[in-house]
């Protein structure tokens, strides 16, 4: 068995953040044992010289332990989304993941991570920060477009954060949709993109009226991290689909939180967004100052 130091364990939901981590992971010397999420992770993952790749059901727990002990893996990142909704409506659970979700007393996303991850040190497994890998991609403090907010944009910010932060609290969704200092979609199981496209449909509804509005129809996109965001799961991930919802949505603006959000394919995101006129602007809240780390 090679020396455990030298490899660490993916668990890989969907998108492109597992593929980034794999290939950040490789690039360090490291040696990845993948556990992908059938109903989830990419194929791609199989051709990105991973140690191992083993395709697992979002329920098999004891599959996943055993797997990572019989690698040797003591050290692993979870990365990549896994939708809400297959949490809680598609998965098959084995007798171990069952005995977990009968324990719990709330039946979100971050109480049943928050406990497998709890299982896996048990089982002398550790889960990392998802971002370990990634720094360089977190999003820095200040405006990271060309053009910075409007003072009718940063007036939607202040108020979405203030909402967003408010909600995040309860592990609803990490991510409001503002006009005018009115919140037009809040985000639950559906996912950003979602969220952000039902914005605009609700926006450019016939209820609203056709005829001009005194009233600006431009969206402002505020996503946050969660007060005590635990940085092993569920990180804020904005990408080009991202920009992409916001186009189509008619939004102009993006406000992150500093620190705490990832952005992938960050030069691509950033030119999209610059060729859409939007502004992307990243802020460390007040209530994280004290807590920040480098």
């Amino acid at each position: 068995m090679s020396d455990s130091s030298q490899k660490i364990g993916l668990i890989a939901g969907n998108g492109k953040f597992p593929l980034l981590v794999l290939d950040a992971a490789r690039s360090l010397g490291l040696q990845v044992v993948v556990a992908a999420i059938k109903e989830e992770a990419s194929p791609e993952i199989e051709q990105r010289g991973a140690a191992a790749v083993y395709w697992l059901s979002l329920g098999e727990l004891s599959r996943l332990i055993d797997t990572f002990k019989q690698e040797g893996v003591t050290r692993a990142i979870m990365a990549g989304q896994v939708k809400h909704k297959q949490i809680f409506s598609s998965i098959k659970p084995d007798w171990k993941l069952a005995k977990l979700l009968l324990s719990l007393t709330t039946r979100n996303t971050d109480s049943l991570i928050g406990a497998i991850s709890k299982v896996l040190a048990e089982e002398g497994i550790t889960l990392m920060n998802s971002t370990a890998l990634l720094e360089p991609m977190l999003a820095g403090e200040g405006v990271l477009t060309r053009r910075g907010p409007t003072d009718s944009e940063q007036t939607d910010i202040t108020y979405g954060r203030a909402v967003a932060h408010h909600l995040s609290r309860f592990d609803i969704g990490q991510t409001v949709v503002i006009a005018e200092a009115a919140c037009v979609a809040v985000e639950a199981m559906e996912g950003t993109d979602a969220t952000i496209l039902r914005a605009g449909e609700i926006m450019q509804s016939p209820s609203l009226g056709k005829e001009p509005s005194t009233l600006s129809r431009a969206l402002t996109v505020v996503k946050v991290a969660k007060p005590n965001q635990d940085m092993r799961f569920d990180v804020p991930v904005v990408g080009l689909k991202t920009i992409e919802s916001m186009k189509q949505a008619g939004a102009t603006c993006l406000a992150l939180d500093a620190g705490r959000c990832l952005l992938l394919d960050r030069e691509a995101l950033l030119s999209a967004a610059n060729d859409a006129g939007i502004c992307v602007v990243a802020e460390t809240p007040v209530s994280h100052i004290p807590h920040h780390s480098v």
